[in-house]
């Protein structure tokens, strides 16, 4: 059931409704359909086919196929009221039962609310909002069988078979209000007076008496123990249709979640009217869907957005590392100039240290140089002078030199010898 509150605004949709009603074997069907809306409910239209069971099925099922094609409603499924007399309606105080164990509770005491085989019956129940009363309605097999085929050999679609007690009840809560504490209502419409009533005592009564309408309504009152007078009203008053128990029970076909869940129809044969039914359905399956899309697509979007994320952030440093980078090189060709610098210093006095020491150790005239190499590792000296082979032990005899040789033999001139010598500095690094 959905909560009162909700009702008003969630109630939505058009149905059918078909009340059995008559003496037993010429019964009649009074059939209403409704148009229900959030806050109102509108009837369509309405028409009676008599004595039904003596007719061709063909023939009136023909009639209603052309009643709801001319209300475009064609595709609902009606909710059908038995006739009061073959439905026996019981309301059961469980009070301290769980609903998980309803069922069991109700199956327990079954057997004490019908006079027939547990074989022999079909039943459904429903615990009635907001108490601890369950109400139980049972119906002889071969009944809903008899009716159930009838219907389909007219090709009508059933969607519930319900009884009166629970189409009032529902009818008179649809749009979320509750209705007096104490109620009684009476339809005289049928070939028996019927009363229904709601009292602190009886959560919900039902019932059809052969009676005068008086006399029926004193036992209703006193079964349901009015604390007071309390006369009955129109059923059709109470709901403000007339007849009231076929509106009552296009109500509940236009809306089925809005009401009591009493059905006796076995769910083999129920027929659903519209496919609205399908909605929550469809929204689930296409929730689940997105979900498993969602799913799916996650790992390629959340890696998408991670190279987003990455490349955003290369973006971000990628000047400071190029700046970095530029600052390595410039450090890089500083470091180099100052070893060059300090190399360029360095190699300067040594080879002015040579060049001292080569004019110290060099005899005078007429020994004289016109070539000079100096190198990291090596000095090469050319020029002419008076002895050749003196000069090698005086350069070897320096400590800045050793290992000197003749590049080449000397060569004898007129005056003395040419000659080219090739010295090794000592202690001297490249």
């Amino acid at each position: 059931m959905i909560p009162q509150p909700l009702k008003k605004w969630l109630a939505f949709g058009s149905g059918v409704g078909i009340h059995v009603t008559g003496p037993k074997g010429s019964e009649s069907l009074r059939i209403s359909a409704v148009r229900v809306r959030p806050g109102e409910a509108r009837a369509l239209g309405g028409f009676t086919i008599e004595d039904f069971s003596h007719q061709p099925a063909a023939v009136w099922g023909t009639d209603y196929a052309a009643f709801l094609g001319k209300l475009g409603l064609r595709h609902l499924a009606a909710t059908v009221l038995l006739p009061r007399h073959e439905v026996i309606v019981r309301p059961l105080a469980l009070p301290g039962v769980a609903d998980k164990d309803l069922e069991g509770a109700v199956r327990f005491q079954l057997d004490t609310l019908h006079p027939y085989d547990e074989q022999d019956v079909y039943f459904s129940w429903t615990r009635l909002p907001g108490t601890s009363t369950v109400l139980v309605a049972i119906a002889r097999r071969d009944v809903v069988e008899r009716y159930a085929a009838l219907f389909t050999e007219a090709g009508i679609k059933i969607g519930a078979f319900t009884c009166s007690a629970a189409a009032v009840y529902s009818a008179l809560r649809l749009f979320g209000s509750d209705p007096a504490k104490e109620t009684l209502a009476s339809d005289e419409s049928g070939a028996a007076i019927e009363l229904y009533g709601e009292s602190a005592a009886r959560p919900v009564f039902s019932a059809s008496f052969e009676l005068e309408p008086g006399r029926a309504a004193a036992l209703a009152s006193a079964e349901l123990r009015f604390e007071g007078e309390v006369q009955a009203q129109p059923l059709a008053k109470l709901l403000s249709a007339d007849p009231p128990l076929p509106y009552a029970a296009a109500l509940c076909s236009a809306c089925p979640r809005h009401t009591l869940a009493v059905n006796l129809l076995p769910a083999g044969r129920r027929h659903y009217s519209s496919p609205l039914r399908w909605i929550p359905s469809a929204a689930l399956g296409a929730i689940v869907l997105l979900l498993a899309g969602a799913l799916a697509a996650f790992p390629s979007f959340e890696r998408r957005r991670f190279v987003a994320a990455l490349d955003q952030q290369i973006a971000l440093y990628t000047p400071l590392a190029d700046r970095s980078t530029q600052l390595d090189r410039e450090i890089a060709t500083a470091r180099s100039r100052m070893e060059l610098l300090d190399n360029f210093r360095r190699n300067a006095k040594s080879e002015m240290d040579v060049l001292a020491e080569l004019t110290k150790i060099m005899p005078g005239p007429p020994t004289w140089l016109n070539l000079t190499e100096i190198s990291p590792r090596q000095v090469v000296l050319g020029g002419e002078t008076d002895q050749a082979e003196p000069l090698l032990k005086l350069l070897d005899a320096s400590p800045l030199f050793e290992g000197s040789e003749f590049q080449a033999p000397p060569v004898r001139l007129a005056n003395g010898w040419l000659f080219r010598i090739r010295t090794t500095r000592e202690g001297v690094k490249p």
